[in-house]
């Protein structure tokens, strides 16, 4: 049988990213030894870094003046290491998701934390709108996609102080006005890589303008000197992205994988929004194109162990819901087919006419 892979992190990946990161490991480039066994300061390496970065400043339309990273620790490493580089005397957060919240809690360490707005009071499921940004803030950070309760800001904020932004799992699924951002950073395992990469893309005239000491791996300066080369890079994941980036510009780039996830995301909430036994959680206008949460209507209550297991017998992986929601999330990202979003679909239905 079929499966299609519904997970929301590590997620799935491009074939064609897959079979080129296998066929490295078993020899990269024709070398005789394999990608997990090769030095990451041989040329064929340090070109696979290059080209990456290359990459993401034309997929992504990167301006001069910002460069690009890959660096170990996940997202939740950026939750410190950005107040760490960034604030001096106070910061705005948007609250809007639990990884949110966690960001939000780490800079408190290193200063004054605002919290502009927040959803939290009700479980995440719309993001806030019409606060005040102090103006007299290091820095503004969002959430842009919100993966546990299917969330999403659709839009490039003008923000009156420097824009911060966890993108982990909607990177290159929408064009982006990177000059709106003075620091976009993201863990890899949703739409770019294997887990064990995380991007980051900031404005170099940003750093430097704390007066704290700031050890020298969590300064960004010291790996933009390197190349990303200050320590052991994580080497397969960064090879993965690459592929991935490479599979990206292939399809067509940014503009036409947001017109995939906009046609995928729309075939899913229209069955949700017609199928008696659904519902979806989240405002309509917020409602995520890369994770798609719904639960079954309050008097089907009783059938949800049954959708799942009806479901993952017709070869859906990954789609019960996050305990925080319950029920059930699709998450759709950038290398997910049409296919599986169909194939759900057809799962739904079928279970409809069961009840």
């Amino acid at each position: 049988m079929k499966k299609y892979n519904f997970n929301a992190g590590p997620s799935i990946l491009p074939v064609e990213a897959v079979q080129n990161t296998i066929e490295a490991i078993k020899d990269f480039e024709g070398s005789g030894i394999g990608l997990l066994e090769i030095s990451h300061r041989t040329k064929g390496y340090e070109k696979v870094v290059a080209d990456a970065v290359a990459l993401f400043k034309e997929l992504l339309h990167i301006p001069e003046g910002y460069s690009v990273i890959f660096l170990g620790g996940g997202a939740s490493l950026q939750f410190c290491m950005v107040p760490f580089n960034l604030l001096e005397k106070k910061a705005a957060y948007l609250n809007t998701g639990t990884w949110a919240n966690k960001a939000q809690k780490e800079a408190k360490l290193f200063g004054e934390v605002v919290e502009v707005a927040s959803s939290k009071e009700a479980n995440y499921t719309f993001i806030p709108k019409g606060y005040d940004i102090p103006k007299d803030a290091d820095y503004f950070h969002i959430t842009t996609n919100n993966t546990i309760f299917g969330t999403e800001i659709h839009e490039d904020y003008d923000s009156p102080v420097t824009l911060v932004a966890d993108m982990s799992s909607d990177i290159f699924s929408r064009p982006i006005d990177v000059k709106k951002y003075g620091l976009i950073y993201g863990g890899a395992q949703k739409n770019l890589a294997p887990a064990g990469v995380t991007f980051i893309i900031v404005k170099d005239e940003l750093l430097g303008k704390v007066t704290r000491p700031i050890p020298t791996m969590l300064d960004y300066r010291t790996h933009i000197k390197e190349g990303s080369m200050f320590n052991t890079p994580p080497v397969l994941p960064i090879y993965t992205a690459l592929q991935t980036l490479k599979w990206l510009k292939s399809i067509g780039g940014v503009d036409e994988m947001y017109r995939r996830n906009k046609e995928k995301a729309g075939l899913l909430y229209a069955e949700i929004d017609r199928n008696k036994l659904f519902k979806g959680t989240t405002a309509v206008e917020d409602r995520s194109l890369m994770n798609i949460c719904f639960v079954m209507n309050d008097e089907y209550q009783h059938l949800n162990d049954e959708f799942y297991a009806f479901a993952t017998e017709k070869g859906m992986v990954g789609i019960k819901g996050h305990r925080s929601v319950g029920g059930f999330r699709a998450s759709t990202y950038n290398a997910l087919p049409k296919e599986a979003v169909e194939a759900l679909i057809a799962a739904m239905q079928a279970f409809e006419k069961l009840h």
